[in-house]
């Protein structure tokens, strides 16, 4: 029987108070060899940054997290499976960002939103992006308005499913002009790899 969404909500909250996995944790679900090998602190003055938000609900009785597939139209990660998220606009904190993003891309309603905390920033050198992960729960389920320019398909998976080890696979890709060994959440047909993956790696490790 899957633990209880309330249980691990309230391990993930706990977790992001401690101090966090860090890179490890997101190295875990790294393609190999991957592009580039610098960590978010040494292009923090140079990156462009991006908040995304890693949310959280329960949907069938199951705690779930929010993400989608990207359409082909979008000038970076097409047809990629992602958090909602963009980049920070001027002002603006990297926590709003996140969730302004989300209602734009989902249509959500996030009144009831619950920020719990930030995993760690993490950078994406094929678009020079860092991306600073703010954690949040909200009641579901959810009725979502997504923009379609954006958003090809919502993709909801269980976190208790992606915290199997037997939905972890590995397969070797010809990407990039070479042969990449690229780790993944399976889900539903979906393969859920790079940074995405990366990030969901270091949430789950909040409660192992």
């Amino acid at each position: 029987m899957p633990p209880k969404p309330d249980d691990i909500l309230a391990r993930v909250e706990k977790g992001l108070w401690a101090p966090l996995p860090g890179i490890p944790a997101q190295l875990a679900m790294a393609p190999e060899p991957r592009t580039g090998h610098k960590a978010y602190f040494e292009v923090e003055d140079t990156s462009r940054k991006a908040g995304v938000l890693v949310l959280l609900y329960v949907k069938d009785r199951r705690l779930c997290v929010l993400l989608t597939r990207r359409t082909e139209r979008v000038l970076h990660h097409r047809g990629q499976i992602s958090f909602p998220g963009g980049e920070q606009h001027p002002g603006e904190s990297l926590e709003a960002t996140a969730l302004r993003e989300t209602v734009e891309e989902m249509g959500l309603d996030l009144t009831a939103v619950r920020v719990l905390g930030r995993l760690t920033p993490l950078y994406i050198p094929p678009s020079n992006y860092c991306i600073y992960p703010t954690v949040a729960f909200i009641p579901g389920p959810l009725v979502f308005h997504v923009q379609p320019e954006e958003v090809e398909e919502v993709i909801e998976p269980p976190v208790d499913h992606l915290a199997d080890s037997a939905n972890v696979r590995r397969e070797t890709w010809h990407y990039g002009g070479r042969d990449v060994e690229v780790p993944f959440y399976a889900y539903e047909g979906h393969k859920i790899w790079g940074a995405t993956a990366m990030v969901l790696a270091e949430l789950l490790a909040l409660f192992r």
